[in-house]
């Protein structure tokens, strides 16, 4: 018995031995595949770091070929000039996204001349518009762990005069024909009814007296005639009327789109049109330029420019054939401008109103154009 169980004892002792060794041999083994992983997420990192840090020093260099860009003094208050009994621009501010130490900011050129060298404000924007002599400037603040964004309400010479917290990334920005109001939008994650998905927050405030509206859903809804509600309302693309009381906009629910008429006394909205978004106003008030979805193009290019006249809603399409994904502006009223991807981000193209002509480039490196004057 005693032989046995010296036997049993030293078959345990032996087999105790193994199993040590072989769970040391599985420690380490996993050991070393966390190395290895962690190194691979390390090597990732760095190359990661150094392509951005390369690709943001080729950012601050400028490009060859590409436009002239000084720095300067911008103002917002430029006079038309009457040519033939009509009153042109005289000056066209963008955000300028040509490679260099000026990259984003809002610059300057002769509207009779895009491509001309530009002059440079030092402001930095990521979303701008302006008129009357009033600037709307959407940026971005970087944080150590995530960005945060502000609207920031300009002066005649591009000064802050008020400042707002935007609640998501953002994406249109109008001013009204007076300069008194100044609107804007931003894609906002987190409603319950969004999933996954980006809802929309669009915003008006009073330029004189500094009065926020942070959402138009908070105004009443007229679809059809009758008061509407819905917990998936969703605006944006706000143009204003010279009026200082109406505004139209895009009104978004339950997977269709309406052009909405508002107004800013009563704070409600009225559905005028389906399948519009991203609406203009033209400057004598008599039509809407927007982007349409039509039927049969690719998913992810499914929109047409087209111009609703307001008095017939006759809807005219363009001779534009690309998918603009824009808020188009009006140059004059005769003339639209947009945006399509390019080189650098994107640059601007002009097309007649009416349906005519083709699409011409207007200037390379570009986006979010206002015309003064």
């Amino acid at each position: 018995m005693r032989g046995r169980a010296h036997t049993t004892a030293g078959a345990d002792t032996t087999a105790g031995a193994g199993t040590t060794a072989g769970a040391r041999t599985t420690v380490r083994a996993r050991l070393l595949v966390l190395l290895t992983a962690v190194l691979a997420l390390a090597a990732v990192a760095v190359t990661s770091v150094l392509h951005a840090t390369a690709r943001a020093d080729r950012r601050d260099r400028v490009q060859s070929g590409g436009p002239e860009v000084t720095p300067g003094a911008v103002s917002l208050t430029e006079q038309g000039r009457t040519e033939q009994g009509r009153t042109e621009p005289n000056r066209m501010v963008f955000r300028s996204m040509a490679w260099g130490p000026h990259r984003d900011e809002i610059v300057t050129v002769p509207a009779s001349s895009p491509a001309a060298p530009r002059t440079a404000s030092g402001v930095k924007c990521l979303r701008f518009y302006a008129a009357a002599g009033t600037g709307v400037c959407l940026q971005a603040v970087h944080g150590p762990v995530s960005d945060t964004y502000r609207a920031l309400i300009l002066d005649a010479r591009l000064k802050e005069r008020r400042r707002y917290d935007v609640p998501g990334i953002p994406s249109r920005a109008r001013v009204s024909p007076t300069g008194h109001f100044a609107a804007w939008t931003a894609f906002v994650g987190g409603d319950s009814y969004a999933g996954t998905n980006f809802s929309t927050r669009a915003a008006i405030v009073d330029v004189r007296t500094g009065r926020l509206i942070p959402s138009l859903e908070s105004f009443a809804i007229v679809k059809d005639g009758r008061r509407y509600t819905s917990p998936d309302v969703n605006f944006w693309g706000v143009t204003f009327a010279a009026d200082d009381r109406t505004f139209y906009a895009t009104l978004a629910t339950q997977g269709k789109t309406y052009l909405v008429r508002g107004d800013l006394r009563t704070q409600t909205v009225t559905t005028v049109r389906t399948n519009v978004e991203c609406p203009s106003l033209s400057p004598d008030g008599t039509r809407i330029a927007f982007k349409k979805r039509v039927p049969g193009l690719p998913k992810d290019a499914p929109w047409r420019l087209y111009v609703l006249d307001l008095r017939t809603l006759r809807e005219t399409p363009l001779a534009e054939r690309r998918s603009v994904d824009d808020q188009a502006v009006w140059k004059d009223t005769r003339t639209l401008v947009y945006a399509l991807p390019g080189d650098y981000g994107a640059d601007l193209y002009e097309i007649p109103a009416d349906g005519t002509g083709t699409p011409r480039r207007l200037t390379t490196a570009a986006v979010s154009p206002a015309f003064l004057g």
